[in-house]
C-alpha cells in the first residue's frame, strides 16, 4: 500500500543546459506540486502506515528553503530540472525517518516526474 502527502510550492527557475533560444532557458516560474510517496503496511493498532503529520514535519525545512526562491540559487540546484529538484529533495529527506518510496514532481497540469531512488 502507498500513501503520500503533497505539498505546494512556488518557486522560478531557469535551466542553464537547454539548446540556445529555448523558452526554459529564461528565467519562468512554476506553481510545483511535490508528492512525497510511502510504502508499507499498516500498523495493526495505529491503522496507518506513517502519521502525516510526520511527514510534514520532515519537509517543512526544505519547502522552506524552496517555495518563493529562485532555485538556480539553491546549492545543489545550479541546474533545477524536475528530475533534479526529485533528486535533491530524495537526498535530503533519505536521513529522516520518513521511509520514502518516490518523490513526484509535477511543474505544470500535464508535466512531471517520480523518482524512486537509486
Amino acid at each position: 500500500m502507498e500513501i503520500y502527502k503533497e505539498f505546494r510550492i512556488e518557486a522560478a527557475h531557469s535551466l542553464p543546459n537547454v539548446p540556445d533560444g529555448h523558452k526554459c532557458g529564461r528565467l519562468h516560474g512554476h506553481s510545483f506540486k511535490i508528492r512525497i510517496i510511502i510504502e508499507g503496511e499498516p500498523d495493526q493498532q495505529t491503522g496507518w502506515i506513517i502519521d502525516f503529520a510526520d511527514i510534514v514535519n520532515a519537509f517543512e525545512p526544505l519547502r522552506k528553503i524552496l517555495d518563493h526562491s529562485h532555485l538556480n540559487e539553491i546549492e545543489g540546484l545550479q541546474n533545477p530540472t524536475s528530475e533534479n529538484l526529485a533528486i535533491w529533495i530524495w537526498q535530503r529527506m533519505v536521513g529522516t525517518p520518513i521511509p520514502l518510496s518516490k518523490i513526484e514532481i509535477r511543474e505544470t497540469c500535464t508535466s512531471g516526474c517520480i523518482y524512486r531512488g537509486k
